[in-house]
């Protein structure tokens, strides 16, 4: 209709096409100049890594105790999480506020412990005011400062640069840089240690027992069916007994045990329905003539995320987990997996 306006894709309220050419707002700007000065930072604190971190490293490892980090202001933020890393990784640790540690929480510190102290100045009076205790107790000092000679540098064990060029503030006053790079450094020391003590994803599931962490990590041997709820006959046991096992354990499935009790084979509620559709009575045959001779396995040890992958791909609901003698030990089911919150 001649006048009438063209129709054309909504645009969202407040919105306005992007035009060709223009400029980066300057807040855009801004915060590439942020990362760019931030990337710098942590590359430079890589750069200079010596035989320093190794010896932190192998400090922590050989702490009989526990790891006390501890900081002021922005420093002590860092801290927190550097410990709960620490800690989530296989490395015992905790945080410990320096000015409550005036105040009270001495306490925490104990012979054997390791103290790992975070100042940018090196010259924070809360964090110096611990080092006499410290002392007295015999704690090894890890320090991480911006300042290799400042007091806390002269006094630690291992002295860790983390000094950086600048910072990412324009006016070189909010801890912005210098505190991304002891959050790395603070990472890097994390991992290292993870990696000399073998952690596993196996243990990493133990210390995350809940969230989506802990239910990615649960392995089969946490879930399974064993002793008395796992549904088992012998080859010989008659179809009749084979039913009352299922029905019983609830499980949709029975292990079919041979000689020295060995798996030979289960029957599902498939081989039930196949074997009804045979002639005689099926009540008085024997496990082993209705059983399917090649029934899928898992390791105790394996992700339970393997065993639902495990059970797609076969396009079954359960799985036997057998000894290194073809025992059965256990029975997973799909629905167990379920429950759990790994699928």
């Amino acid at each position: 209709m001649k006048g009438a306006p063209r129709s054309g894709p909504a645009r969202a309220p407040g919105r306005t096409p992007r035009a060709r050419g223009r400029a980066a707002p300057a807040s855009v700007a801004h915060a590439r100049r942020v990362l760019a000065i931030e990337c710098a930072a942590i590359e430079a604190v890589a750069a200079r890594l010596d035989e320093a971190f190794a010896r932190a490293v192998e400090l922590i490892a050989g702490s009989r105790g526990k790891v006390v980090v501890t900081g002021m202001g922005k420093s002590g933020h860092v801290c927190r999480k550097m410990a709960a890393t620490l800690a989530s990784t296989g490395t015992p640790a905790f945080f410990l506020h320096a000015a409550e540690a005036l105040h009270g929480d001495l306490g925490m510190l104990a012979r054997g412990d390791l103290l790992l102290a975070v100042s940018n100045s090196g010259e924070t009076r809360e964090i110096l005011d611990l080092l006499p205790l410290a002392k007295r107790l015999g704690l090894p000092l890890v320090a991480m400062t911006g300042r290799v000679d400042s007091t806390l540098g002269r006094a630690a064990d291992v002295v860790l640069d983390v000094s950086v060029a600048e910072e990412a503030c324009p006016m070189g006053l909010a801890p912005t840089a210098s505190t991304t790079v002891t959050l790395a450094l603070g990472d890097a020391l994390a991992v290292a240690l993870l990696e000399q003590r073998h952690f596993r994803s196996e243990d990493f599931a133990a210390l995350h027992p809940a969230g989506t962490l802990g239910r990615k990590l649960l392995r089969v041997g946490d879930l399974m069916h064993t002793g008395a709820a796992l549904p088992a006959v012998t080859a010989e046991a008659t179809m009749r007994d084979t039913l009352l096992e299922i029905t019983s354990k609830r499980l949709g499935v029975a292990c079919v045990t041979g000689a020295g009790g060995r798996l030979v084979g289960v029957v599902t509620d498939g081989d039930l329905r196949r074997a009804l559709a045979e002639p005689g009575d099926i009540l008085a045959r024997r496990a082993e003539r209705v059983m399917s001779t090649q029934p899928k396995t898992i390791d105790a040890e394996a992700l339970a995320a393997t065993a639902v992958a495990t059970m797609e791909r076969h396009a079954i609901t359960s799985l036997v987990i057998v000894d290194a003698t073809r025992r059965p030990r256990g029975v997973i089911h799909l629905h167990d997996l379920l429950r759990a919150g790994v699928v």
